[in-house]
């Protein structure tokens, strides 16, 4: 039905505006009593073979929900309805701020991509923290932090400490964003020496706290093997508990859009089946470089159970869609959960 009908209708309108509206409508039609049990009816699947304990943590099934959907914790709940087994919300930074000027969100229908530029727009970490003291589920919540983007070289790492230290009460685990294209001056972010010194401080100020909260490193897709040799040697040095792989890509090649179209987008991070392969090769350089000596949660492309299930293989011990999410529906974590079941995996 949503492919049928609601796509192709909500494919007519504006991709941030129709975002907002799917996000009033979930919210509006999730207070209508009965709704919500009708929507788990649909969508979860509980079995214990698709649980696992991760860096502490007990996920009911591999499945999650990418940061940058729900960025400011306004949905976190009733998207739970849709059967994820996690939710990472952000990237959310110290202020609140509009990110980059609209349009900045944009479809590539025939290559079932998505482009965005929109430069961490966020309410802020009070209005998170606000809405994730609302939180009654018992559902695994990630924290996607970041810097803001007025923010000098020097503050860099304040910026993330003082996300950090706000939100560790309310999240069960942190991503440090490091990797995003759609920021002005992340160029220092990528220094593998101030990665160490970023890391380093987190992990500190992780040690200040009766219960340590995991820390991963969400990284680029269009990184070399050179680079990410620096990585599994950055997680080594730092006792990172694990990656994100990856995010969005500034690679524009094999698509079917034209020149034209792109050049009229501009720039920004691309998602979606385009990065499909290239996210799925970073998982299993990372694995295999590494001997498996920290998870991997696996995102980018997955469109379909078989592309989380080849992201499993490559290495990834949990997955995240978003672009997926958009273009197939919310059926999507359902079939995958299925297929897992149904795999040897």
């Amino acid at each position: 039905m949503y492919k049928l009908f609601l796509r192709p209708l909500f494919f007519l309108f504006d991709p941030e505006k129709i975002h907002h509206f799917t996000f009033s409508l979930i919210k509006i039609t999730s207070n209508i009593p009965g709704f919500s049990a009708f929507l788990r009816s649909l969508y979860v699947v509980e079995n214990n073979r698709l649980e696992q304990t991760l860096f502490g943590l007990s996920f009911k099934n591999p499945v999650g929900l990418a940061a940058g959907f729900d960025k400011n914790a306004v949905l976190y709940q009733e998207l739970a309805n849709f059967g994820f087994g996690f939710i990472e919300i952000g990237t959310v930074t110290p202020k609140g701020q509009p990110g980059n000027a609209k349009k900045r969100l944009f479809r590539l229908k025939n290559d079932e991509g998505i482009i965005n530029r929109m430069g961490f727009n966020n309410n802020g970490l009070e209005a998170v923290i606000k809405q994730l003291k609302k939180n009654k589920t018992k559902l695994i919540i990630g924290g996607n932090i970041g810097k803001n983007t007025s923010t000098k070289p020097e503050a860099y790492t304040q910026d993330y400490l003082e996300c950090f230290y706000a939100l560790h009460p309310y999240v069960d685990y942190f991503v440090l964003n490091v990797s995003c294209p759609n920021v002005e001056s992340h160029a220092k972010l990528n220094d593998k020496d101030y990665l160490k010194e970023l890391i380093d401080a987190v992990q500190k100020a992780n040690n200040t706290f009766d219960k340590q909260k995991p820390i991963l490193l969400k990284i680029a897709p269009d990184l070399n093997n050179n680079q990410l040799d620096e990585i599994v040697e950055l997680v080594k040095e730092t006792n990172l508990d694990g990656v994100i792989a990856s995010n969005t890509s500034i690679d524009r090649s094999g698509l079917k859009a034209s020149k034209k179209v792109l050049n009229k987008i501009g720039n920004g991070g691309l998602s979606g089946k385009p990065i499909t392969d290239k996210s799925t090769r970073v998982i299993k350089y990372l694995s295999e470089t590494s001997k498996k000596s920290f998870p991997i949660i696996g995102v980018g492309g997955i469109h379909s159970p078989q592309d989380a299930i080849d992201k499993i293989e490559a290495g990834a011990n949990l997955v995240q869609i978003y672009t997926g999410f958009i273009y197939e529906g919310p059926s999507l974590v359902k079939r995958i959960n299925k297929a897992i079941l149904k795999s040897k995996l």
